[in-house]
């Protein structure tokens, strides 16, 4: 018998203090104990990217984390992106692009695209940054490579770079 663990973290800005069971991912966590449903439950294997959410600040694939790794940590989903009801530039871009089409990769297309604004902001390399030394250049095919590890089945990468074009511009 597996014993459950204590954990406290805070999700899209509420403290939580739950008892958790350590194999349970952080997916399972947000999803079915907290009632969450902005991350999906894609390939539940970190290929699709569909579970992206935001831990720290960094993006994530929340079906590869442990939920009891995340002691202490602030985990941001797409849903928390946009506090009071006033979206974050990335979602409004998504709308104005038309970002998605069924939808169901989006909420972690949406976080992948705020993480990806903060590393490039920083000056982080991707494969596409050539030489490492250099400042990346805001470009498709950058975004495309920065992106890269978000599918979405239905085909709106012409739209999701748009947006994220948008959103890195206007930041």
């Amino acid at each position: 018998m597996t014993r459950a663990c204590a954990l406290e973290l805070r999700v899209d800005g509420t403290a939580h203090r739950l008892e958790v069971d350590p194999r349970r991912t952080l997916l399972d966590l947000l999803r079915d104990q907290l009632g969450g449903y902005s991350p999906k439950k894609g390939c539940d294997h970190g290929q699709c990217g569909a579970c992206t959410v935001l831990l720290d600040g960094r993006r994530v694939l929340a079906c590869l984390i442990l939920a009891v790794t995340c002691e202490g940590a602030e985990v941001t989903t797409a849903a928390g992106l946009a506090p009071g009801g006033e979206l974050h530039p990335v979602q409004q871009a998504f709308l104005e692009h038309d970002g998605f089409q069924c939808g169901y990769c989006t909420p972690g297309q949406i976080c992948s695209a705020a993480g990806l604004l903060a590393e490039f902001a920083a000056g982080a390399p991707s494969h596409v940054t050539t030489p490492v030394t250099d400042a990346p250049q805001w470009t498709d095919e950058e975004i495309a490579e920065r992106m890269s590890g978000n599918l979405c089945r239905c085909g709106a990468y012409a739209g999701i770079v748009a947006a994220v074009r948008q959103a890195g511009e206007e930041r």
